[in-house]
């Protein structure tokens, strides 16, 4: 987005009709780089014995940032038929090299490919103007209507972060610990970027499809109750696959629905119900980032791509207003710790005293029933029926529950075998660290 920046600012000074313009987008979209810039020139070229001393903590998989790329490339186009992300991207080219013609041939192209998206024609008008005279303000054109300018800048606003830097495929959101070989895919919805990204995955290793738009609730996220029109975070599976068909024409291409409230939130007490994926009204192509009461709503050409997938029903969803995004050694430290404190708890399963098993459990731990840790264990813990007995862990998913401070979901099958007899269980298990000691704090059987 530098590249974006940088560019814009030479237009400026070599365009007066572009000036203007080019001046709002970048209050709109440039000034966040100012700490990011600020900090690179904080940071003084380190040292030879600096860098050397830097260099093993480097190693041991830190938290790795986004890199910048140029943002022509962070968009995706189809054959002949580009996506909105790609012709804005060409727009704001066209406007960094004062191109004025070029953009607004590209505007043209935008509103005729997608009438129905209302900030596209907001930046034509404003393109269209800029062959007249200078232009002070995005949505400066005549005849905008002023009570929908504030969301249309919003969603402008937003689409274009998304501009700023290309998904790194080195990196992966953090919260995504391991999955099942039969999670063909993977959901994260981040809404502080009003976005969802799509991933596949490879052999356990997660590769990104694509990034979308989206809108999500009016009043932000955390839902806690029914009508407060906030999208919940946490960690979903989708419970269906409803086809246009099916629905009203609010939910436009079809839907997916979340199993909101999970046994988490009810164990928080958060309620109501109908959280769903799903599309746009036939009269909309999209809406301002805050405007569902609850829901994660894509374009319906992109909600069509998820509903087209025969196995997106197995994949996990995360949403999450805080999306980390680390490389492979952090994944797989990460994985390896999650890996040990369920090994200890599967040593203790089998070794039949309950006694020894409870020493996992947190004194903090909540059953779904409200039984204390004792009762609940007699009820729940199905000892091994001789000693010659094993118990082994398979088909397991890890994660990290978005919203939360060190919680850990593990998800898995245990099978107890005595011969030739084999008792299978499967269970969801949250792990929460306390102290030094990952402890279980809540146990559901599946």
């Amino acid at each position: 987005m530098r590249h974006f920046c940088s560019g814009m600012r030479r237009a400026a000074s070599r365009n007066g009709r572009a000036l203007g313009l080019g001046l709002a987008l970048l209050s709109l979209v440039c000034v966040s780089l100012t700490p990011v810039a600020a900090q690179a020139k904080a940071k003084a070229k380190p040292s030879v014995k600096n860098r050397a001393a830097a260099a093993p903590a480097a190693s041991k998989g830190r938290a790795k940032k986004s890199r910048l790329k140029p943002f022509e490339a962070a968009a995706a186009s189809s054959g002949s038929h580009p996506s909105v992300d790609a012709l804005l991207a060409g727009i704001y080219a066209n406007l960094a090299a004062s191109q004025l013609k070029e953009a607004t041939a590209k505007a043209d192209r935008l509103v005729e490919a997608y009438p129905k998206f209302f900030p596209g024609h907001l930046i034509r008008g404003d393109l269209l103007l800029m062959h007249a005279r200078p232009v002070a303000t995005v949505g400066e054109a005549p005849n905008m209507n002023g009570n929908k300018l504030p969301e249309l800048r919003a969603e402008m606003m937003q689409r274009l972060k998304a501009l700023r830097y290309a998904p790194d495929p080195d990196l992966f959101p953090r919260a995504f610990v391991q999955l099942r070989a039969e999670n063909k895919f993977a959901i994260m919805v981040d809404t502080a970027h009003s976005r969802l990204y799509l991933y596949q995955n490879k052999g356990g290793k997660l590769a990104l499809l694509n990034h979308y738009y989206i809108s999500h609730g009016k009043l932000g996220v955390h839902k806690l109750r029914e009508g407060d029109q906030k999208t919940p975070v946490g960690l979903y599976r989708i419970t269906g696959k409803m086809p246009r068909s099916s629905l009203p024409d609010f939910y436009g291409a079809g839907a997916l629905p979340l199993n909101y409230p999970n046994e988490w939130d009810r164990l928080h007490n958060r309620g109501g119900s109908g959280i769903w994926l799903h599309g746009m009204p036939s009269a909309s192509f999209s809406r301002p980032p805050l405007a569902s009461d609850g829901c994660v709503a894509l374009t319906n050409p992109d909600m069509e791509v998820l509903l087209s997938s025969p196995d997106i029903r197995t994949a996990p969803v995360i949403v999450s207003d805080h999306v980390q995004m680390v490389n492979a050694a952090v994944v797989n430290r990460d994985r390896k710790a999650a890996h040990k404190m369920l090994e200890q708890w599967r040593r203790d399963a089998q070794n039949g005293d309950v006694q020894v098993l409870a020493r996992n459990y947190s004194a903090q731990f909540k059953s779904g029933t409200g039984e204390d840790l004792p009762t609940w264990l007699a009820r729940n813990y199905t000892p091994p029926p001789s000693a010659n007995a094993t118990v082994k862990l398979r088909d397991l998913a890890l994660f990290h529950y978005p919203g939360e401070n060190n919680l850990t979901v593990a998800i898995f099958t245990q099978d107890i075998q005595s011969g030739k007899s084999v008792n299978s269980i499967h269970r969801r298990q949250y792990w929460a660290k306390e102290g030094t000691k990952w402890k279980i704090v809540h146990e559901t059987k599946l």
